[in-house]
């Protein structure tokens, strides 16, 4: 089993959810089911929070209801919320999806990586929306590549448990790419030439993919050199 646990971080005027949770500190929203195919997805989520804060969630259901969509300006595809349960301080909310070619989503990235038998918790506090995925098999660093490429938002990783029972006798060609580029372009000089936001415009990525693919070429590496 492995497990991967991240958040995506939400500018301001990018996603309503994640502005309205930003309006309120102390209202959360966490997943409570969350089942995906290739072009569906349907989901359970509870919010709990001031009384306020629950009637605009509750006004966004429908078009603006996006927690998964990663595209910036919205989904064209067919989605459908609806209220399940309403107290004075929760709020149930069930949504479906079906999946255009122009959006993506973190459970669908999921599936398409690890396959059948992916769970996917999810929890988000203001603009900070944290995944954790266990998955039975599949390349986890594909997946992160994918995710960081995807979404339109920074991305933290926190924790990557990956067993890797027989590492790599050769390097991923995207990681050695990089950092043939980064040697060429004098990053590990000292002092360094070239900062690492140049260095990923020069490659065309964003710059936490850049750094997430350095350090697992340094990591592969230093296992080169201790075998």
């Amino acid at each position: 089993m492995r497990e991967v646990v991240f958040t995506v971080v939400h500018e301001p005027g990018v996603n309503p959810v994640a502005d309205l949770l930003a309006d309120y500190p102390s209202a959360r929203l966490r997943s409570l089911a969350c089942h995906v195919t290739e072009s569906t997805l349907w989901r359970v989520d509870r919010a709990s929070g001031p009384t306020a804060a629950l009637d605009e969630l509750e006004d966004l259901a429908g078009a603006r209801y996006f927690t998964d969509c990663l595209v910036r300006d919205g989904c064209d595809g067919d989605w459908e919320t609806t209220v399940l349960d309403r107290t004075d301080g929760s709020l149930v909310l069930y949504s479906y999806w079906e999946r255009t070619p122009d959006c993506d989503s973190i459970p669908h990235l999921a599936r398409e990586h690890f396959g059948d038998g992916v769970v996917l918790d999810e929890t988000w506090r203001g603009r900070r929306q944290q995944w954790r995925v266990l998955a039975p098999d599949g390349p986890v660093s594909a997946f992160i590549e994918d995710v960081q490429e995807v979404a339109d938002a920074d991305i933290e990783f926190e924790r990557i448990t990956d067993p890797d029972p027989e590492p790599d006798t050769e390097l991923p060609p995207k990681q050695a790419d990089a950092l043939t580029t980064a040697v060429e372009a004098g990053y590990y000089e000292t002092p360094r030439e070239i900062e690492t936001y140049e260095l990923a415009e020069q490659l065309g990525i964003p710059g936490s993919t850049l750094s997430y693919r350095l350090r697992r070429a340094e990591s592969w590496l230093a296992r080169q050199y201790v075998q």
